[in-house]
């Protein structure tokens, strides 16, 4: 008589990083308590995107890190190779982590004859073989839905709220959205701030002008408080300027900037050096060359978030519960 005995498996988790960002995949491995997994990647003659694996991954819970700094097509496109070496090699499953999201502002059709790019980076992931995503403070809700799969939106709010309160919060405080899109956002940070009063900036794009904003006034009291101003991202560093300045010609005592994306394109540095904010604090979901670092520029680490998050993925846990439902 024969016996069949039934085989089980053990779950392998793997980490991968691709080359935009490589620091803050290194702090998340940390975190984890294991290694980055040795990758060759290189670019041929003609600029095309080599990548190989030097450990088998076959059977792996595979998570693969990149963020979509500049250049974004370059690290976006290595981000996707990656994952198609990936499921041409068996892992089992392709969890696809992008701590920020590129293309998020191109999530719909503002005139005609316009992509949406947001939706077609997704696709494209779906495409490579990703089976799920994670990404941190997407510039649209739903872009969650353009994935086909699961897709873990993770918060920075708690990890800079918890900076501002312990610096600045035996003071006067006015949460101040840069836009009437986003006052959902600035009634979270009100909540963590021990309820301080909301204001926004009433403002309109300049047609055909991208990064051009035009800060028409601000809508609330702000006078004699400290207001920070809240957004997802800094890119040309225009449009959080012209806020700034809007709330110190409205009597606001100081402006802290709180923004979890350092995108800092071109003459972002200049601008927030040469303004009146008090301190710009942002994450570290990208990366921040030395030549871009400034006295008033404060970078707290997204690691610790990404670490419980690929950990509560892995062990198909609630990545939910991290937020306590507040987020």
């Amino acid at each position: 008589m024969t016996l069949k005995t039934k085989r089980t498996t053990k779950k392998h988790l793997m980490v991968f990083s691709g080359r935009a960002h490589p620091a803050l995949a290194e702090e998340v491995v940390a975190g984890l308590g294991i290694e980055l997994v040795p990758t060759q990647a290189y670019e041929f003659a003609n600029s095309e995107t080599y990548v190989r694996y030097e450990e088998s991954v076959r059977g792996s819970d595979a998570f693969v890190i990149q963020s979509h700094t500049a250049p974004i097509n370059e690290w976006l496109m290595e981000h996707l190779i990656m994952v198609d070496a990936l499921k041409r090699a068996s892992a089992k499953r392709i969890t696809v982590v992008m701590p920020f999201y590129g293309y998020a502002r191109q999530d719909k059709k503002h005139r005609g004859r316009e992509p949406i790019s947001a939706r077609l980076v997704a696709d494209m992931f779906k495409t490579a073989g990703a089976d799920r995503l994670i990404t941190v403070d997407l510039h649209a809700d739903q872009i969650q839905g353009f994935f086909d799969g699961p897709v873990d939106h993770l918060f920075a709010q708690p990890i800079l709220a918890t900076y501002v309160k312990e610096k600045y919060g035996d003071q006067d405080l006015a949460v101040v959205s840069p836009d009437a899109g986003r006052i959902k956002v600035a009634e979270r940070w009100s909540s963590r701030l021990n309820g301080a009063p909301l204001a926004f900036i009433h403002k309109t794009h300049r047609t055909g002008q991208p990064n051009e904003t035009v800060a028409n006034r601000v809508v609330g009291d702000v006078r004699g408080r400290i207001c920070v101003l809240v957004d997802d991202m800094i890119d040309t560093g225009g449009t959080i300027v012209h806020a700034a300045e809007a709330l110190a010609r409205d009597g606001a005592a100081g402006v802290v900037i709180a923004a979890t994306h350092p995108i800092l394109s071109g003459p972002a540095v200049d601008r927030l050096k040469n303004s009146a904010v008090t301190e710009i604090v942002v994450s570290n979901t990208l990366p921040i060359p030395e030549e871009k670092r400034f006295d008033k520029l404060t970078c707290l680490s997204i690691a610790p978030l990404l670490s419980q998050a690929i950990k509560e993925v892995f062990e198909d846990g609630s990545v939910t519960k991290m937020f306590d439902g507040q987020a």
